[in-house]
C-alpha cells in the first residue's frame, strides 16, 4: 500500500466512525465493534479470505462497522492466529537498536557492500514496496531514526516472501533479522533471512509526507509522535529540561518535596480552583492550584531548601499560554529573598536551554534566534507605568483617579477592584498587549500589595510587595517573594482575601488557619520562586502551551 492510499484510508476512516460515534453511546459501540471483530474471525475460520471476510463484516454491520481498512487488518489478525501465529508475540532477538546500527555503519559501507554482521532490530514501519522477489521496508526507531530492510524470496523462500506481502501493512511493528549491507544505490540495510510481526497495526497512519492538523495533533498525540518530528522531539526536550531543572536544585542543596493535590482549603494563587468531592469524608475538596503553602510549611518543619515540579489545575481561560492542567516548578529557599531567586530563576532557564539545546541562544519555531544569555533587564511596576503615562503613580494613588484612567484608556470594570488591581491592570495594558514591549527577559519588581497576600513587605516603600514577575518574548514565565512570614499580617492579608471574595472576586484566596498556626510556630525569612514547566518549553521552542503538553485537555467531540 503507497502512503497515499493509506491517508485517503485514514481520512476515510475518521469520517465513517465520527458518524457512527454520534449515534450509539460509548458502551453500545464496543459491544458492536467486539461482534464484528467476532464475525471477522469466525469468517476465517471457515475459510474466508481476508477480502470476503471484511467485505462480510462490513455488508452486516453497515454504518456502525469498522471501516474497510480496519476490518481488512483485523481479518489479517485473526488469519494469523488461525494458522498457529501471534499477531503481539511476547519476545523477539532485538540484539541492536536501529540507532546503533545506524551510529556504527552510516558512512562506512560502499553501494553494494555486505558485511557478515547479523543484527536483530525491530521497529515501525513506515514505507513499503513490495514489487517482484525482493521487497523493500523502511523501519523507524521510536526517536524517527530509520533503516531499510529487504527481504528477498532468495533469502527467506518464497513461501515466507508471499506471506509478508499479504500480512505486513504500514504501520506495523516488524522484527528482522539478517546481515548489515549497503544497497546498490548506497542505503544502508538489512538483508533478511527471517522477518516477524511484533505488533499488528489494526488501524492505517496518516499521510506521513503531510503535515498534520490541530485536531490530529491533539486529540491524538500518540500519532503525532510517530508522524511529526516537532511532536517528537518536543517530549524528548522537555524531558531534558526537567531533568536540567532537577539537577540544578541537587547541586544546590534542595531537596524534593511532594504536596497534596487534593486540598480542603484552595490557596497558594490568586486562580478559580476546580472542584471534586470525596465520598469517604462527605467533603469538597480543591485541586491544587499551586503547592505554595504546603512547601512554606516544610521551611516551618526545617526543610530549609525545598523544590517540587508538581501538576496544578486552575478553572479558567484556555490560550497559547494557558491550560486547565499543567506543570510548575516551585522552590523556596530559608534565608533568602526575591533578589536571591531571581539569580536562582535566572541560572535555571540558561542552564535548561544549554542542557536542552546546548545554547542559550535558542532557535524558535518560526527559525527566529532568541538570546537568553548574559545579564537581564529589570524594570518596576510603579515606575515603567508613571513613565508609560507621563504622570507619577504611587501607592498613595487613589482607587477614583485609577479608576478614571482606566476608564480613559478603555479597561473594563471587575466585581470587586482596588488600588493594587487597577495598577496591574493599567500597567498591562501599556506593557501585555504587545509582546515587543517586553521582549528581552525582563523582571518587573515591587508590586501593589493587595494584590499579593502572600509577600513581605517592601524594606523601603510602603504599600509596596517584594514580588517580581519574569516576562520572557511578552508573556510571564515566572514570578518570585521575599516570602510573609508574620502570621498576624498573613491573617489580615487572608482576611482582605476573603472580603475580595464576598465581593465578586473568584479568584481571591480562602482563609488557611492551619497555615496561619504553622506560621505561627516560626517560618525563618524566605524566598521563594514559581515557574511554569510548559511556559518554560514555550520560552525555549515558541510552540504554544497545548503544543508543549504531550496530552493536552480537548473539549470532547460530543
Amino acid at each position: 500500500m503507497t502512503n497515499e492510499t493509506n491517508a485517503a484510508a485514514q481520512d476515510a476512516t475518521q469520517e465513517q466512525e465520527q458518524s457512527a460515534q454520534d449515534s450509539l453511546t460509548t458502551v453500545e459501540r464496543a459491544e458492536l465493534l467486539m461482534k464484528q471483530d467476532e464475525a471477522v474471525a469466525s469468517s476465517i475460520n471457515e475459510g474466508a479470505s481476508v477480502d470476503e471476510a471484511a467485505e462480510a463484516a462490513l455488508a452486516e454491520f453497515g454504518e456502525q462497522s469498522h471501516p474497510e481498512q480496519v476490518l481488512v487488518r483485523v481479518a489479517k489478525r485473526a488469519e494469523m492466529l488461525k494458522e498457529g501465529g501471534q499477531p503481539y508475540p511476547v519476545h523477539f532477538d532485538v540484539t541492536s537498536t536501529i540507532e546503533e546500527v545506524r551510529a556504527k555503519y552510516d558512512g562506512t559501507l560502499d553501494a553494494g557492500e555486505e558485511t557478515t554482521d547479523v543484527v536483530g532490530i525491530a521497529g515501525r514501519v513506515l514505507f513499503l514496496r513490495n514489487t517482484g522477489g525482493l521487497c523493500f521496508v523502511q523501519l523507524a526507531a521510536g526517536d524517527g531514526t530509520a533503516i531499510q530492510a529487504m527481504i528477498s524470496k532468495h533469502e527467506v523462500g518464497p513461501d515466507s516472501l508471499k506471506r509478508f506481502k499479504h500480512l505486513v501493512d504500514l504501520g506495523d511493528h516488524l522484527y528482522v533479522r539478517g546481515r548489515v549491507i549497503a544497497s546498490k544505490t548506497g542505503e544502508l540495510s538489512v538483508f533478511a533471512t527471517e522477518w516477524d510481526i511484533a505488533s499488528k497495526a489494526l488501524r492505517p497512519l496518516p499521510a506521513l509526507h503531510k503535515e498534520l492538523s490541530e485536531e490530529q495533533r491533539t486529540r491524538k498525540p500518540y500519532i503525532a509522535m510517530i508522524a511529526d518530528d516537532s511532536t517528537r522531539n518536543m517530549v524528548r526536550n522537555r524531558a531534558k529540561a526537567v531533568a536540567s531543572l532537577r539537577k540544578n536544585f541537587d547541586e544546590r542543596g534542595y531537596m524534593e518535596a511532594e504536596t497534596p493535590m487534593l486540598q480542603t482549603v484552595h490557596g497558594g494563587a490568586a486562580a478559580r480552583p476546580f472542584t471534586t468531592h470525596m465520598n469517604a469524608f462527605d467533603i469538597d475538596l480543591f485541586l491544587r492550584i499551586a503547592p505554595e503553602l504546603f512547601l512554606k510549611r516544610m521551611l516551618v518543619g526545617g526543610i530549609d531548601r525545598v523544590f517540587e515540579i508538581n501538576r496544578d489545575f486552575r478553572n479558567e481561560g484556555v490560550d497559547a499560554t494557558h491550560a486547565p492542567e499543567f506543570t510548575m516548578v516551585e522552590a523556596y529557599q530559608a534565608y533568602g529573598t526575591y533578589d536571591t531567586m531571581a539569580e536562582l530563576t535566572k541560572n535555571l532557564i540558561q542552564r535548561a536551554a544549554q542542557d536542552t539545546f546546548g545554547t542559550q541562544v535558542v532557535t524558535l519555531a518560526g527559525g527566529e534566534e532568541y538570546d537568553l544569555g548574559g545579564e537581564w533587564k529589570s524594570i518596576t511596576m510603579y515606575g515603567s507605568l508613571s513613565e508609560s503615562l507621563g504622570e507619577e503613580i504611587t501607592p498613595e494613588t487613589s482607587v477614583k483617579h485609577l479608576r478614571e484612567l482606566a476608564d480613559k484608556f478603555g479597561l473594563e470594570e471587575e466585581a470587586a477592584e482596588n488600588h493594587g488591581k487597577l495598577v496591574e491592570h493599567l500597567w498591562e495594558h501599556f506593557y501585555t498587549e504587545d509582546p515587543h514591549t517586553l521582549w528581552a527577559p525582563t523582571f518587573v519588581r515591587d508590586f501593589p500589595v493587595e494584590t499579593s497576600p502572600l509577600t513581605k513587605s517592601h524594606r523601603t516603600i510602603p504599600g509596596v510587595v517584594e514580588k517580581w514577575d519574569l516576562y520572557v518574548r511578552g508573556f510571564e514565565l515566572g514570578t518570585a517573594y521575599s516570602e510573609l512570614n508574620d502570621p498576624v499580617v498573613q491573617r489580615e492579608r487572608f482576611v482582605q482575601q476573603a472580603q475580595q471574595a464576598m465581593a465578586g472576586d473568584d479568584e481571591a484566596m480562602d482563609i488557611d488557619e492551619d497555615f496561619i498556626e504553622a506560621l505561627g510556630v516560626g517560618m525563618p525569612p524566605a524566598g521563594g520562586m514559581g515557574m511554569g514547566i510548559d511556559r518554560l518549553l514555550i520560552a525555549l521552542t515558541g510552540m504554544t502551551a497545548r503544543e508543549t503538553i504531550t496530552f493536552p485537555l480537548v473539549k470532547p467531540l460530543k
